[in-house]
């Protein structure tokens, strides 16, 4: 939101209050004001005609959405539909990129990321990304857990210790782990290492979970046990995942939102979105004649 107009309510309030229109300045000025504090108060992620273009390409297109606190939201869509792109377009990891330019809006707590007064840092520690295939650090299972929290200023040890067992714990590998914290992360199973990853985005407690195809990578009950915890956590988290999957969409999303060639074709809540599509596209999509 500009501040303009509160420059220029400063410079003429003594002209409106010799007019006898002070009460009105401050009026306005003060429903301006409360209008912008319910706006940063917002959870939501609020996208506002964003437009990605990569090597001279098109990639999203005119994006506007609105994507929900606590609640699961799944991008679904054909191949090469934009919807990586967009999922990385939230947490900044494509802007720096040689031959990329990106116009538009991503708020965050009422903050724009792509402001250039926008710290990286700060704004990753309210993203936690899982990855198609595990990426555990090359350290142990104690340090992985660990690591973000190092980043952010957490040294003690005894603290350290809340935390690795805390989120362990949340994502059900404390247990299998807890008498081999020292082991290397790499000796895990697929399916424990991305649970991990989950640890280790959780721990320096994001706002949203990024899941990029979190589960194409892994075996049907690793991929449940994933699905479950994400279940689980959206009573304390936004939680944002890319699917090929239409089955894993209607197992598990409260929104859903449907991209193709780069367009945002329609969104909306789950069951409304599943029942009642309104795009032809949509209902296309839904009933298998592309995908």
């Amino acid at each position: 939101m500009s501040t303009a107009p509160f420059i220029l309510n400063n410079a003429f309030r003594s002209l409106y209050s010799a007019a006898g229109l002070g009460k009105i300045a401050e009026t306005e000025e003060s429903a301006a004001t409360e209008l912008m504090q319910v706006h940063k108060k917002s959870k939501n992620i609020e996208i506002h005609k964003l437009n990605v273009n990569i090597n001279g390409n098109h990639i999203l297109k005119d994006i506007n959405l609105t994507i929900p606190d606590k609640k699961i939201t799944c991008i679904i869509g054909p191949s090469g539909c934009g919807k990586t792109t967009l999922l990385k377009s939230i947490n900044r990891l494509i802007d720096t990129s040689a031959g990329v330019h990106i116009d538009g809006t991503v708020l965050i707590d009422g903050e724009d990321i792509y402001d250039r007064n926008t710290e990286i840092t700060h704004l990753r520690k309210k993203m936690g990304l899982l990855s198609q295939r595990p990426t555990p650090l090359p350290m142990s299972i104690y340090d992985n857990v660990a690591f973000g929290c190092k980043i952010h200023g957490i040294r003690k040890r005894k603290e350290l210790n809340v935390i690795v067992e805390q989120y362990l714990t949340a994502t059900g590998l404390w247990d299998e782990v807890k008498d081999r914290l020292n082991s290397p992360a790499a000796a895990l199973s697929i399916g424990q290492q991305q649970r991990l990853c989950l640890a280790r985005g959780l721990a320096v407690e994001p706002q949203f979970i990024l899941g990029d195809e979190s589960t194409s990578a892994l075996d049907p009950i690793s991929s449940k046990r994933i699905e479950d915890l994400f279940v689980n956590l959206r009573e304390n988290y936004g939680i944002i995942l890319v699917t090929h999957t239409l089955r894993q969409a209607l197992r598990i999303a409260d929104h859903v939102i449907f991209m193709y060639l780069g367009e945002a074709i329609e969104q909306g809540p789950a069951d409304e979105f599943f029942k009642n599509p309104k795009h032809d596209l949509t209902k296309q999509y839904l009933s298998g004649v592309f995908s």
